[in-house]
């Protein structure tokens, strides 16, 4: 391995540099990758170091992709908080701004599907208290949101919307993005491919639905 000059940080404000790295070569790897495919060692390669310098910054590679998690909750609510204030106060034009902003954020929709399913299993209590109260906080906010875009929806229409559409992005990304041996076999035998989704297509349409139909629930009358 190349001789690096990631050497422990004695004061905070490398600490926190060191911990930015780390967090930026992960973040390179899985939108280049996937998440799936990184590993702790992959990581350390792209920082340039041995696996056990990063253990003194994270805990497991999962908090590592945990905190790019949060980060991704953050940026897509303040994307969410400039795009909904022009966005149609219709079903269909408050879906097109949630599939745009979630398309145009890959790792993130990614990291949905990973989160539940892996990388809050292997951390430490205080690491996933803190994701889920970060998370949580986030939902809220973005519930809110598209309460106020949406008449007739509410706040707690918001909540229920963003919990379907999330669940949405997660599968229909990872299902829109095969790992290597499926994509090789749908290249081949292109009648097997019959679950490959136009992600932005099929998640600005069933969002409509999801919008349309808690409009109702909730008492509105939505627009067309």
């Amino acid at each position: 391995m190349a001789t690096s000059k990631f050497q422990r940080a004695r004061r905070p404000e490398h600490k926190e540099q060191r911990r930015d790295a780390i967090l930026a070569a992960a973040r390179e790897l899985a939108t280049r990758d996937g998440v799936r495919t990184v590993n702790l060692g992959d990581i350390a390669a792209e920082v340039g170091v041995h696996k056990s310098a990063l253990l003194r910054y994270f805990e497991t590679r999962e908090e590592i992709y945990l905190q790019l998690t949060a980060e991704g909750w953050t940026e897509w609510t303040e994307a969410l908080r400039s795009a909904l204030a022009d966005a149609d106060p219709t079903p269909a034009g408050v879906s097109a701004v949630i599939a745009e902003t979630l398309t145009s954020r890959p790792l993130f929709c990614d990291l949905l599907a990973h989160a539940p399913l892996n990388l809050e299993r292997n951390v430490s209590l205080d690491t996933v208290r803190t994701f889920k109260v970060h998370t949580l906080g986030k939902v809220d906010e973005i519930s809110q949101l598209l309460g106020d875009a949406l008449p007739g929806l509410g706040k707690a229409g918001g909540w229920q919307a963003v919990a379907a559409i999330t669940s949405l992005a997660s599968t229909f990304w990872q299902v829109s993005h095969p790992p290597e041996t499926l994509a090789q076999l749908y290249a081949e035998q292109p009648e097997l491919s019959h679950s490959l989704t136009d992600f932005p297509r099929r998640l600005e349409e069933l969002t409509i639905a999801v919008l349309t139909g808690l409009v109702a629930v909730q008492g509105g009358s939505p627009a067309a």
